[in-house]
């Protein structure tokens, strides 16, 4: 991982000989940069022969605490669809999302801490925009904060060895479940699927697809009307998936025609998440 939490436009003679250099003496490695808060590597190295897979920082702010323009926030899908849609295509991840336990905004101790409940949003969202993976963070462990520290970072409230078993490091799984369910390369995003509007900030729907499968997830449990045709199949099996511990609930069969309007499970509002799984049958 080249650069440190920084600006490529800083230094970046400094970055461009380091990325060259591990290219030179280690050919097989994997190699990417990482970037300062809401940047992407890729708005400086997307096109150099040394940077393998793209690297974005969405950070740790909220929708209101990040008034820069024209970062994207929370919003974190909106950077992987930017990275996959330069070229040519590289693989992309969030690599610093924000960490679960940290303070809402970083630095304010009194702000309302991430839960696990945004770590899912922020997984789902980027990797079916495009991403090829997701980075988890926990603030605990990030710090591998341990009892007789004094002054924990970012107002750390447990030690790092119980923080393993977090909610959302424990959910991360079942998002790997899901991707590894379905064949992996030809998953691409599929926003098309979505027949009326793609929602704004939480409500906003996420979608992607695979040659015979396809995946539309909602932070908040809203109402989907989905373009079954956009499927190119005769019938899909409809089933909810859900990310807090991986089970399925079936829906039904239909015809792969139209536009049909799924509920998830449980009333609307934010954290009730669910993947709306569709299968040709």
């Amino acid at each position: 991982m080249n650069g440190g939490d920084t600006k490529g436009c800083d230094s970046t003679s400094t970055w461009q000989a380091i990325g060259s250099a591990i290219r030179q003496n280690s050919p097989k490695q994997l190699i990417t940069f990482h970037p300062f808060g809401r940047m992407q590597a890729s708005e400086w190295f997307h096109n150099e022969d040394w940077l393998d897979f793209n690297m974005f920082q969405s950070g740790h702010r909220r929708y209101d605490q990040d008034t820069d323009v024209p970062y994207h926030g929370e919003d974190n899908w909106k950077y992987a669809a930017d990275d996959y849609a330069k070229i040519p295509v590289k693989p992309t991840l969030d690599g610093e999302p924000s960490y679960e336990g940290i303070p809402q905004g970083l630095h304010d101790t009194t702000q309302p801490f991430w839960t696990d409940s945004d770590c899912r949003r922020y997984a789902y969202w980027s990797v079916f925009a495009g991403g090829c993976g997701f980075t988890y963070g926990n603030n605990a462990i990030m710090q591998f904060h341990k009892k007789g520290d004094e002054n924990p970072a970012y107002g750390s409230k447990e030690y790092w060895e119980p923080a393993l078993n977090a909610p959302g490091a424990i959910q991360m799984k079942y998002l790997k479940q899901l991707i590894l369910s379905k064949s992996y390369f030809d998953r691409i995003p599929a926003q098309d699927l979505i027949a009326d509007e793609q929602g704004e900030k939480y409500d906003y729907l996420s979608a992607a697809k695979g040659s015979d499968y396809a995946f539309v997830y909602t932070y908040t449990g809203r109402i989907m009307n989905i373009n079954l045709e956009k499927m190119d199949v005769s019938e899909v099996k409809a089933s909810w998936y859900n990310p807090r511990n991986g089970s399925y609930t079936e829906i039904g069969t239909f015809e792969a025609k139209g536009i049909k309007s799924f509920d998830p499970p449980g009333e609307k509002t934010n954290g009730n998440d669910w993947v709306l799984v569709l299968e040709n049958d």
